[in-house]
């Protein structure tokens, strides 16, 4: 038998030898794959057995404690390891207590903040009975977070140099200027921007600049025309600021006086937009934002009190004479009727008197309105003949009467303006010491030259803070 050159009897040709072994390599990576697949899957059944055994976990928390202390709103979204069934409320504590609430997606629960947060204070969320979609094992999560200190903004005018507007915190030893300006009308601080009302005392031109909330950056917004700006308001929310104008000459048939206007701060091109009620006076005398809303409550040269937003039929509310203010969080405007104090519930235009406070505290000034129903007043006190004593008194009443005075200034001193923080843990009394040698100034905000913004709490009255300057970024109007 005859054999090819070289190769012995019974030997492979070598695309045989290298065929068997690919075919050896093929089943031992075929075999190790399976091994891996499996130990994988090993792994992943073990894993899901775990969740399921032990109940939902957090994987990932999302909160922004600056804008949670800044505006109300602001959530606690948690997400966790599985599919969650529906979390109650009641399931739900937070402590410091704060109105709250709360909804179910997916692996997600978000909290939602009613009100602002506190300053400089550490939140504790805890949710018991957290239940997987599919059951299995209930969980108890336990989140914490803490609030950055308070921080405010402070004009202060100067008679020899530059107006600053100073960044401090509640220490007072702190502040540094932010903006500064030859003169400075007023100001706001919305969530992301710095809003300030100029002129130019050489022509006598305002303007109005914005710039971020360390003061850089500025930059001049349109305005409606070579005019005057006065009321200047911003939202709780949205960078959105309004003010009223008029314009420089004004005649009988012609010229605009004190419309209401609002401007996002947000775009440079912005143009400003005309509020207008039809049929109303379009001089507006007093306004606010309503928290939470796109809405306004106007108050018209003619008395007319009305509640209108943008592109939406405006609601009338009767007459009045000054809207004392509307409570950050809430519906509820304290407004000053021809025969009394009222509380307006803006949703549905509901109406009640002003509580009466269980002590007599004199004779009734401004109004403030608080979340929780309360209100701070600031009254002159009155001596035993009847008249004012020349002292001013501010005091927390309670939504069932119950008074605290908080504050009371001498005969010699005046109180301006009361403001109260985002979160209502804070009340700022603006005064103007020894009124009658303390003369003002002739801008067209005129305020005294010499104030001081003293910083209490609100819970027991402990006055922190007493700090130079006016205009506290708290205000949701300026002074006077």
């Amino acid at each position: 038998m005859s054999t090819e050159p070289g190769r012995m009897r019974g030997e492979p040709a070598g695309g045989s030898r290298r065929e068997a072994a690919r075919r050896r390599r093929g089943r031992t990576f075929a075999a190790t794959f399976a091994i891996v697949v499996g130990v994988l899957a090993a792994v992943g059944l073990a894993g899901a057995a775990a969740s399921v055994a032990t109940g939902p976990r957090v994987t990932d928390v999302r909160v922004d404690p600056a804008a949670a202390v800044a505006a109300s709103g602001s959530r606690l979204i948690l997400t966790t390891s599985q599919s969650l069934a529906d979390v109650d409320a009641s399931q739900v504590t937070i402590e410091p207590a704060t109105p709250f609430a709360v909804d179910t997606s997916g692996r997600s629960i978000g909290i939602r903040f009613a009100l602002p947060l506190w300053e400089g204070t550490e939140y504790t969320v805890t949710i018991v009975d957290v239940q997987g979609l599919g059951g299995g094992p209930a969980s108890t999560i336990v989140e914490s977070f803490t609030t950055p200190p308070a921080e405010v903004y402070l004009l202060q005018r100067s008679t020899s140099g530059d107006d600053a507007i100073f960044l401090t915190d509640l220490g007072g030893e702190s502040a540094v200027p932010v903006f500064t300006h030859p003169h400075i009308e007023d100001f706001r601080a919305t969530a992301s921007h710095l809003v300030v009302s100029v002129r130019d005392d050489a022509d006598d031109t305002a303007a109005l600049i914005v710039a971020g909330r360390d003061g850089a950056d500025p930059r001049e917004l349109a305005l409606p025309g070579d005019g005057y700006l006065s009321n200047l308001q911003s939202a709780d929310r949205g960078d959105l600021v309004g003010y009223t104008y008029s314009d420089r000459e004004l005649g009988e048939a012609e010229g605009r006086e004190s419309m209401l206007y609002t401007v996002s701060v947000k775009d440079a091109a912005a143009e400003p937009t005309r509020i207008e009620v039809p049929g109303a006076d379009p001089r507006v005398a007093e306004w606010r934002f309503v928290p939470d809303t796109d809405s306004i409550l106007l108050l018209s040269f003619d008395g007319s009190l009305l509640l209108t937003g943008s592109g939406s039929a405006a609601t009338a509310l009767g007459t009045a004479l000054s809207i004392d203010g509307i409570a950050r969080g809430s519906s509820e405007a304290v407004v000053e009727r021809l025969d009394q104090l009222s509380v307006i519930d803006l949703t549905d235009a509901s109406e009640e008197p002003l509580v009466e406070s269980d002590d007599d505290l004199g004779a009734l000034g401004d109004v403030l309105p608080l979340p929780d129903g309360s209100t701070l007043r600031t009254s002159a006190e009155l001596g035993a003949d009847g008249f004012p004593s020349g002292r001013t008194s501010v005091a927390l009443v309670a939504a069932d009467g119950s008074a605290r005075v908080l504050f009371e200034a001498s005969a010699a001193d005046a109180v301006l303006q009361t403001c109260v923080s985002p979160s209502s843990r804070y009340v700022a009394i603006l005064v103007a010491p020894d009124a009658v040698a303390n003369p003002y100034d002739t801008y067209q905000l005129p305020l005294p030259e010499r104030l001081e913004t003293h910083v209490l709490e609100l819970a027991d009255g402990a006055e922190v803070v007493a700090l130079a300057g006016s205009s506290i970024s708290w205000c949701q109007v300026g002074p006077g």
